[in-house]
């Protein structure tokens, strides 16, 4: 939901204040949120813009163990709510690579500042599309959004559709419908779209040969590549790096 917060911190009085700062600048705020497992069910349904996380929640995961779960899938800004920490919790934490702070006790304008400062942030980090590669689309579902961080941090190895659709709570055949209406594209279709993009790369930056970047991306054969390649980039994978070479030569010249 646009511009939802979910507050993970298992003191009511401390929650309800939260609530009562950030609803007050707009937000939809989600609290009574007290441990890892009932987070991540309410990440999933809500779809939240930012997390809060209490440290030192009182069950068996803590909070650091929930920004564990939500660097892995890089979607979701988080921002630790913390007091004074042992040595031990604070090396936990900042192997997290938590967004933000907030230090109790706090002030309304530490909150409110904090919060627009990092969904802000993680908006521009987002549409830097040469730096970023997660599609950004604030309606996709969470699981569907873990699906998509997968195929794009592995497009350079194997990627089994079928095993990436059985971790979801969907059938294959409803995984397939699913993406298709959210991304536009099968789930293949993204595979190929994806690793045309990083050959593109590949062939612009680097001298390696057209057949290994083929192998290397996966492609049953070099024919195979080159017929995608051209279907996609109207060029032959030899033109297109012929054309960015000689461009890149006239700009040279240029300057």
């Amino acid at each position: 939901m646009e511009n939802t917060i979910l507050v993970v911190e298992d003191e009511y009085l401390i929650a309800r204040d939260l609530k009562d700062i950030l609803t007050h600048e707009g937000y939809n705020v989600i609290i009574n949120v007290d441990s890892v497992d009932l987070a991540i069910e309410k990440i999933k349904e809500h779809n939240p813009k930012l997390v809060i996380i209490d440290i030192n929640l009182k069950k068996d995961k803590d909070g650091v163990d929930l920004a564990a779960q939500l660097l892995e899938a890089d979607l979701i800004p988080y921002i630790f709510l913390t007091s004074n920490s042992d040595k031990i919790t604070l090396e936990r934490v900042s192997q997290t690579r938590p967004y933000g702070f907030i230090v109790k006790p706090y002030k309304d304008i530490d909150v409110i500042s904090t919060v627009k400062i990092v969904i802000e942030n993680f908006f521009y980090r987002n549409i830097d599309v040469k730096r970023y590669h997660v599609e950004i689309n604030s309606t996709i579902p969470f699981i569907l959004k873990q699906s998509i961080a997968h195929i794009n941090n592995h497009i350079e190895s194997k990627i089994d559709i079928e095993e990436i659709a059985s971790k979801t709570p969907w059938g294959y055949n409803h995984y397939i419908r699913i993406f298709k209406e959210y991304v536009g594209l099968t789930p293949y279709q993204y595979v190929v779209k994806k690793r045309i993009e990083r050959a593109e790369t590949i062939l612009i930056e680097t001298d390696v040969k057209i057949q290994q970047i083929s192998y290397e991306l996966g492609f049953d054969s070099h024919g195979a590549f080159t017929k995608l390649f051209k279907k996609i980039t109207g060029k032959t994978p030899e033109q297109y790096r012929k054309f960015y070479a000689i461009s890149k030569e006239f700009s040279d010249d240029e300057s």
